[in-house]
Formats: structure tokens, C-alpha cells, sequence
């Protein structure tokens, strides 16, 4: 069991996934800066019931633990960071501390080892590459991971305008 801090947000991250997220709540700095200088994670869930500011939103029990890859102050006085999406986790616990920032118990959920893409599936590959170079994605260059059942699974997940809620279930279900 781990205990990580919960971001609560209207997006789900999956894993390998990349997120861009601009922090200006007091509580979300203290996490940032605790982050960065713990080389710690924290973990990002699709919230279920209420908003990203103000009160602790209520959010689905399976999220993803992310790191920060990058971080700069912009010009308009907001942190901005680039996460990087890791291992799902499983909430069992939730509370809020006293700076109103969600904390959780989790458990690290064993995701089975990314297989290679079978052949008949290959069309889903060829799409998210076709996708990747018209909007000149960042993970373009990763050619090898191409091949991989999961990896381009999520990509598309991430890319295509599915509703959040099914993509809370892509993420559940690994």
C-alpha cells in the first residue's frame, strides 16, 4: 500500500500518457513543490462528483499515479507542469487534510506485460501514427512502441472523442 496525494481532475490519464496541467491552488502547489522535492508522484482521477477548484471533489476509485517530467513559472504567474502517466492504482482510502488536499491509500495495480500488436489490429497502429504525424504529437518518435497492444490502446483512448466516462472504464479495466 502506498499513500500519495489525488489530483482530481476532469480527464483521465492513462498510462505513458502525457498531461499538461497549469496549478494555482495553494494546495496543489504545496503537492507540486513536495513532489518535485521528494521525487514523488501523485495520483490523477476522473472526478465523479464536484469541481477541480474549491472543495475536495469526489472521484472514481482507479486513477494513475503520474511524475513530473517538467515544470516552469509562466509568464501569467501560473506553475505549469508536464506529467507523465505511470501504473494504475486502486484507491481504498481517501481523506482530506487540513490544506483541503485529497489523500488515498492505494494499491499499485499489476498491469500484465504490453504484448505485441497481432497483425489483424495493425489498421489501429497505422491510424494513430497517421494521427500523430498530422498534429506532430510528441511520442512520434517512439517507433517501437508502435507494435504495442497497450501503448497504442491508450494513445487512442487519450486522442479520440470518447466521453470521459467510458474512458474511466478504459482505464479501469486496463
Amino acid at each position: 500500500m502506498l499513500s500519495i496525494p489525488l489530483f482530481p481532475l476532469h480527464t483521465v490519464l492513462f498510462p505513458d500518457g502525457i498531461l499538461p496541467l497549469r496549478i494555482y491552488e495553494p494546495r496543489y502547489l504545496d503537492m507540486v513543490s513536495a513532489c518535485l522535492r521528494t521525487e514523488s508522484g501523485f495520483g490523477v482521477c476522473l472526478i465523479s462528483k464536484g469541481n477541480e477548484a474549491g472543495n475536495p471533489a469526489e472521484c472514481h476509485e482507479v486513477g494513475t499515479l503520474a511524475k513530473i517530467v517538467d515544470w516552469e513559472n509562466g509568464e501569467d504567474g501560473l506553475l505549469r507542469i508536464m506529467a507523465h502517466g505511470e501504473q494504475r492504482f486502486r484507491v481504498l482510502q481517501k481523506r482530506v487534510r487540513q490544506n483541503q488536499l485529497l489523500e488515498g491509500d492505494v494499491e499499485v495495480l499489476d498491469d500484465a506485460e504490453d504484448q505485441e500488436l497481432p497483425v489483424e489490429f495493425q489498421l489501429l497502429s497505422d491510424l494513430l501514427r497517421q494521427i500523430a504525424t498530422k498534429f506532430e504529437l510528441p511520442f512520434l518518435s517512439e517507433h517501437e512502441k508502435f507494435m504495442r497492444a497497450v501503448w497504442v490502446g491508450c494513445r487512442l483512448a487519450e486522442l479520440l472523442p470518447i466521453e470521459l466516462i467510458d474512458k474511466q472504464i478504459l482505464a479501469r479495466d486496463g
